[in-house]
C-alpha cells in the first residue's frame, strides 16, 4: 500500500523522451469505485511564480508504466 503523500514526493518521468515532468500535485479519484483515474502534475510557476502557472499535465492511470521507490515512469506522447 502507498499513501498519497508518498506519491507527491516522487519525480514523474516520461519514458517516451526521458523528460522529468515534475511532481504530483493532485490525484483524480472515482468516488464510486475508489480507483485512481489520473495523476495531475501541476505546471511550474512562470518567472519565479509571479505570473501564474503553466498548464497542468493530466496523466491517465493507464499511461503509468511503473511506480518505483523514487520515481513514477509514465508514457506520454508529445501531442498529449
Amino acid at each position: 500500500m502507498i499513501k498519497i503523500s508518498e506519491f507527491q514526493t516522487k519525480d514523474v518521468v516520461n519514458v517516451a523522451n526521458g523528460k522529468k515532468l515534475g511532481n504530483i500535485g493532485d490525484i483524480d479519484i472515482n468516488l464510486q469505485t475508489g480507483q485512481i483515474n489520473a495523476l495531475i502534475i501541476l505546471g511550474s510557476g512562470k518567472v519565479l511564480g509571479l505570473f501564474g502557472r503553466e498548464a497542468e499535465t493530466v496523466i491517465p492511470w493507464q499511461n503509468i508504466v511503473k511506480i518505483g521507490a523514487d520515481v513514477i515512469l509514465v508514457r506520454l506522447n508529445e501531442s498529449e
